[in-house]
């Protein structure tokens, strides 16, 4: 592999352990816990991982001598910066169990697992990939470990490695798959545990316990850093309104933290819009109105930030969406063979008045990319609909009845950005190198302890990294019932953007100012080498949120 001189210094970075897993450890017991929705449902559907307590690591005076374990790791759905730093903290982890630990990663997600496709992570992979991002150290996938037939596939190559551990990292979903599999092998005594480590940019795989997810302080930082600097653009040049839509599906989290971070004139908040059950023309009106005040002081340009699953919030399409994935579902082999033209007058024929209503009023395009294809976990691939360029082009219009009404004077021309795939795969920030180390380390240590159906959690993450608090959580404890696919399963719940939250209202106080004048700062690109001040904090969202405490 070639390597940059950004990379061969990088490679030289030592990732900061909380001082607690530098020697020996023990796991104490916390108080048994629930699941945040549906307890009687998800303990029935989890009768034997249900219910475990917290776990906390403490410094063990008296350890014992540990033996050889082999571990499978596997990387699950979207890539998020530090991934490799988890896997990479992990093969130590487990070297530090037993130099003759072993560790074999399963390529291109789940379906490696299922499929028996794997290679022997040694010391000399490993170390070409340290501090670097991406997952193509053995790549990533978005099957779904669900079946029976699915797991027991992973336990003949689990038994033919003797493999006595799994790994999963990525998001709630993923982390669900961990759930799922670590009661069924649970419940057959398999004897193999399984860890999950929380990943995803969009921030939203997050509680008290596992306070942010990694590879949103790196990819929030690389989109503020461009936002950044189309905003000293649009200043300099004194034109153009840019629409950046980011990604984000189900939660603003990067939104909002990239607004914390740049001072956009307008940030739309998803959650804030659902709550004060806004439609999408007060969303574009919203808009158009800062566009006409500014444009009365002569600042014919701007930024505006657009949540990438804003559309799914606004009630009336969230309500459209939610029937027409029922009947997508419950109409699959029915519609088969059917073209687009077909399907769609199908679900409109199947539509309750009100919802096709809500259908006719989009346009054209968006009602016809609402009835796309769904994702896996069938969900509406909102990063399809281009719902910056829909919410320019009807700012546009409104901007025209104001003009007739002589409410508008100025000038609008709009240019439009999405920001997704940019920030999954960059090189890790100090912070999120050291997060992700310290997660796959101390995800070795839970393996230890002998538990499964356990989250790696590290926790005091505004602190320096070594008072940083290690432990695990129970994944069911995170778990609620949800609609998925026509039919109600378990899941990870999802945490939104709270709009009691410190770091909301600081945005909020903060809104008007930004929306009349021009405040932005420029963030500048990541900083690897250098003050802590400026190499070493953590995304102002936490900051915000431990603030006080």
């Amino acid at each position: 592999m070639k390597k940059s001189p950004l990379q061969k210094a990088r490679a030289a970075y030592k990732p900061k352990l909380p001082v607690v897993l530098t020697g020996a450890v023990k796991a104490v017991e916390g108080k048994p816990t629930q699941s945040v929705a549906n307890q009687e449902e998800i303990h029935q559907l989890f009768p034997n991982t249900y219910g475990l307590p917290e776990l906390k690591f403490e410094k063990n005076a008296n350890p014992t001598a540990g033996k050889p374990v082999n571990v499978g790791v596997i990387l699950s759905g979207g890539q998020a910066p530090g991934g490799h730093n988890v896997i990479c903290g992990l093969f130590d982890g487990i070297k530090k169990i037993h130099r003759d630990s072993r560790l074999f990663g399963f390529l291109m997600g789940p379906g490696g697992l299922v499929d028996h496709k794997y290679i022997e992570l040694t010391s000399a992979i490993i170390d070409e990939y340290r501090n670097t991002g991406g997952f193509d150290i053995i790549g990533s996938g978005r099957t779904k470990l669900e079946e029976k037939e699915q797991f027991d596939k992973g336990l003949e190559i689990c038994k033919e490695l003797g493999i006595t551990a799994l790994v999963i990292i990525g998001g709630d979903d993923s982390n669900t798959n961990a759930a799922v599999l670590a009661e069924y092998y649970k419940s057959i005594g398999a004897g193999i545990q399984v860890i999950g480590c929380p990943k995803t940019i969009d921030g939203d795989l997050k509680n008290e316990c596992i306070e942010t997810s990694f590879g949103f302080d790196t990819a929030t930082k690389v989109y503020s850093e461009v936002i950044g600097n189309i905003q000293r653009d649009c200043n300099s040049a004194k034109k153009y309104w840019h629409f950046i839509k980011l990604m984000g599906r189900s939660a603003s989290h990067i939104a909002l933290e990239c607004a914390l971070q740049t001072q956009p004139n307008i940030c739309i908040i998803s959650e804030e819009v659902e709550a004060k059950d806004m439609t999408l023309d007060d969303v574009v009106n919203s808009i158009a109105d800062i566009v006409a005040a500014r444009a009365n002081y002569g600042n014919n340009f701007g930024t505006v930030l657009v949540p990438e699953g804003l559309i799914e919030f606004i009630p009336a399409i969230k309500r459209l969406i939610a029937e027409l994935n029922n009947i997508l579902a419950e109409n699959k082999e029915a519609t088969a063979g059917f073209d687009a033209d077909e399907l769609e007058k199908f679900i409109s024929s199947h539509l309750s008045e009100e919802n096709a209503a809500t259908l006719r009023s989009l346009p054209a395009n968006v009602a016809r990319q609402l009835m796309l294809d769904r994702d896996p976990h069938g969900n509406v691939q909102v990063s399809l609909i281009e719902t910056e360029k829909l919410l320019s082009e009807m700012v546009g219009k409104r901007l025209q009845t104001l003009a007739a009404e002589g409410k508008f004077t100025g000038k609008y021309s709009a240019l439009h950005h999405f920001f997704g795939y940019e920030g999954r795969c960059a090189d890790p920030s100090n912070f999120d190198a050291d997060y992700c180390y310290a997660l796959g380390f101390n995800a070795a240590c839970l393996i230890n302890a002998g538990v499964t159906g356990y989250m790696s959690s590290i926790r005091n993450l505004v602190k320096p990294s070594v008072q940083w608090i290690a432990g695990g959580i129970p994944i069911t404890m995170m778990m609620n019932i949800e609609r998925r696919n026509g039919a109600d399963k378990p899941v990870i719940q999802k945490a939104l953007v709270r709009l009691d939250g410190a770091p909301f209202l600081k945005f909020a106080a903060q809104r008007d100012d930004w929306a009349m004048n021009t405040c932005y700062i420029y963030p500048g690109p990541i900083q690897y080498f250098g003050p802590t001040e400026v190499c070493d904090q953590p995304s102002l969202t936490l900051r915000y949120e431990h603030q006080g405490k």
